[in-house]
């Protein structure tokens, strides 16, 4: 592995920058990688080689010519496999969207390549992310690239095993109930669940809609802040954005980096976060770091949130009813293939229920 290919998001922008480093030097070194481990961890469903270099080629001679670039571009990155990608194939890792190239491209997709960023391919994932573990995958487990005996979390496993196997610097992942958190934490990289509305999900194949939302998984967390300031943002095509401006994330994060008095920082801790249900382990960790926070200066505050006890119920009432609606157009005759019944009546229902 070359080992460039260890250094964070922004510290390889640094040295395209600096001509230490080019896009297509760098996408080919991902794509070598890839090629290396996909076999094994199975993290990547579909690859578009020729696209990353072309943009590849492309950036840097812009980039040559003395062109105004932004600061992420260059970089490759992954997409899970639920972000509709303009003549790539986009699945969902499941059968019934098998051969799908969509005509348009998601608000984020459209954003990354106007920003310059080599696209590599679509990630593992557990189908339609319905799933914690990216075991239920029509293209097969994704394997922990720590230790392939173990899940890489989920549903979006492969857009965090892809990071923190190195083959690329920045990923996308979505997240409904946990899918970018907990293959975060499951792989030791950074993933983020934005607020609800700060990324537009124009182009996210749904799951529930009201709970899904894009958001960045990296190595760093200046990495991620650096990545949701290029995909946030208000977009006409999605109701639900917010209609504000995107913060300063990374210069937030810069501040802080690095120092040991956070004095000025100020962290909510809700109060209902602990208690029965949870992992002693994690209750400790979690403890631990506040504790940490709050004796290098950080100002802690206690925040009361007695709704917290019906959010679980609350979820899987609203979840699987808003999966089902989303789900209903998958029915062999709108969308996906289409498969006919061997035998009886050609019905809307009889090709329903052979497709399915």
């Amino acid at each position: 592995m070359e080992d460039f290919l260890k250094l964070s998001a922004l510290q390889l922008a640094e040295k395209l920058r600096a001509g230490e480093l080019t896009s297509e030097q760098l996408t080919q070194a991902c794509l070598d990688r890839i090629e290396q481990l996909n076999p094994s961890l199975n993290v990547f469903v579909h690859l578009d080689p020729e696209g990353a270099l072309e943009t590849a080629r492309r950036v840097d001679k812009a980039r040559q010519g003395g062109e105004e670039l932004h600061p992420l571009a260059g970089l490759p990155i992954a997409l899970k496999d639920n972000m509709v990608t303009r003549g790539q194939e986009t699945t969902c890792c499941s059968k019934i969207l098998a051969g799908w190239k969509p005509p348009y491209d998601a608000t984020v997709v459209s954003k990354i390549k106007d920003a310059g960023l080599p696209i590599i391919g679509k990630t593992n994932m557990d189908e339609f992310a319905m799933g914690s573990s990216t075991e239920h995958s029509a293209f097969g487990p994704t394997h922990n690239p720590w230790d392939p005996s173990r899940i890489p979390g989920g549903s979006g496993g492969g857009s965090a095993a892809a990071v923190a196997s190195f083959m690329v610097p920045l990923a996308l992942g979505s997240d409904t109930g946990g899918s970018i958190r907990q293959p975060g934490a499951v792989t030791g990289t950074v993933g983020a669940k934005p607020t609800y509305g700060a990324v537009s999900r124009y182009g996210l194949v749904a799951m529930a809609s009201s709970l899904d939302q894009i958001g960045p998984v990296t190595r760093t967390v200046a990495d991620a802040a650096a990545l949701q300031e290029l995909v946030g943002g208000h977009d006409p095509f999605d109701s639900t954005s917010l209609d504000e401006p995107v913060p300063a994330l990374l210069e937030a994060v810069q501040e802080y980096q690095g120092k040991t008095d956070l004095s000025g920082l100020r962290l909510g801790v809700v109060k209902q976060g602990g208690g029965d249900g949870y992992e002693e382990d994690v209750t400790r960790t979690f403890n631990d770091t506040v504790a940490a926070l709050k004796e290098r200066g950080a100002t802690i505050t206690e925040i009361d949130m007695p709704s917290f006890k019906d959010a679980l119920a609350a979820y899987y009432l609203i979840m699987p009813a808003e999966v089902s609606s989303n789900m209903a157009r998958f029915d062999g005759i709108r969308f996906g293939i289409r498969v006919e019944p061997t035998s009886g009546p050609v019905t809307a229902e009889t090709v329903m229920a052979a497709t399915r």
